[in-house]
C-alpha cells in the first residue's frame, strides 16, 4: 500500500509574520495601561532627518491592517496613518541632521524617541520601542528587535514615522531641485550621488556620514564613519 506524500513544510522565514495586539493586552491584564509603541524612520539616509513617532492605540478602535511600514505600499501608508491619527494618541519628534552630526545617528534617533513618548497627550505607563536599546523615559520601556514586526503598537508607530518623514522629504525636494529627494527620500542611490557630485551638499545632508563628508572633501575615520544602517 502506498503512502502518501508528507506534506510539504514551508522553509524558516516564509511564514507571513504580522504584529499582534498580544504584549498590549498582556500589560493591560496587569492593570499596567496606556502602552504607547515607539519607532523611527531614517536612521540610514544621507540627507534629512531622522523622525519617530510615539502611538498609544484605542484597543476599542485598532484599525485593520497595520503592519511594519517597509512592508506597505506608500497608498497603504497613507491610509493607515489617517486611520490611526483618527483613534489614536500621537506624537511625533524630528532630530535634524545638525543633531546627527554632533551626536551619531543613535544617539540622535534615541533623543527623538524619547521626545516623542514625552510629546503624547497620554503619559504612557509602558513604553514598547523597536530595536535594541531602550529609551530614556519615566516610566517602564521594553525595547523589541523587531518590534515594527511584532508589536501592533510598534507598527502603528513606524507607519506614522514613515508617512511623515516621507512628506518632509517631498517638501525638500520642491525647495532643492535636481536632488530628487521627493523619489529616494534621500536614500544612497546612483541618482543622489550624482546629484552629490554635479550639485554638492545642501544643508540638509548628514556632513558625518561618509559620502556627504567626502562631498566636502573631507574625510570621516572608518571608526566613526557610520556602518550600514537600518530604515
Amino acid at each position: 500500500m502506498s503512502r502518501a506524500a508528507p506534506a510539504r513544510r514551508l522553509p524558516l522565514g516564509d511564514d507571513d509574520v504580522r504584529p499582534t495586539f498580544r504584549r498590549e493586552r498582556a500589560a493591560l491584564r496587569r492593570g499596567v495601561w496606556p502602552v504607547a509603541g515607539c519607532d523611527e524612520a531614517g536612521r540610514g539616509p544621507l540627507a534629512g532627518p531622522v523622525v519617530a513617532a510615539a502611538v498609544i492605540l484605542d484597543p476599542a478602535r485598532i484599525p485593520r491592517g497595520l503592519d511594519d511600514s517597509k512592508k506597505l505600499t506608500p497608498e497603504i501608508r497613507e491610509a493607515l496613518y489617517a486611520k490611526i491619527c483618527a483613534s489614536a494618541e500621537v506624537a511625533v519628534a524630528v532630530a535634524p541632521p545638525a543633531r546627527i552630526d554632533c551626536d551619531n545617528i543613535l544617539r540622535a534617533s534615541l533623543w527623538a524617541l524619547a521626545r516623542a513618548v514625552a510629546a503624547l497627550p497620554v503619559r504612557p505607563r509602558l513604553v514598547l520601542v523597536d530595536g535594541r536599546d531602550r529609551l530614556a523615559v519615566t516610566c517602564d520601556c521594553e525595547a523589541v528587535i523587531g518590534g515594527d514586526a511584532l508589536c501592533l503598537s510598534i507598527a502603528a508607530a513606524s507607519i506614522v514615522a514613515k508617512v511623515t518623514r516621507d512628506r518632509l522629504m517631498r517638501r525638500l525636494g520642491l525647495a532643492h531641485p535636481g536632488y530628487g529627494f521627493e523619489r529616494h527620500m534621500g536614500y544612497s542611490v546612483p541618482e543622489h550621488f550624482a546629484a552629490l557630485a554635479r550639485l554638492g551638499p545642501t544643508i540638509h545632508h548628514r556632513r558625518s556620514f561618509a559620502p556627504v563628508a567626502e562631498a566636502y572633501g573631507e574625510e570621516i575615520p572608518a571608526a566613526a564613519a557610520p556602518a550600514s544602517l537600518p530604515l
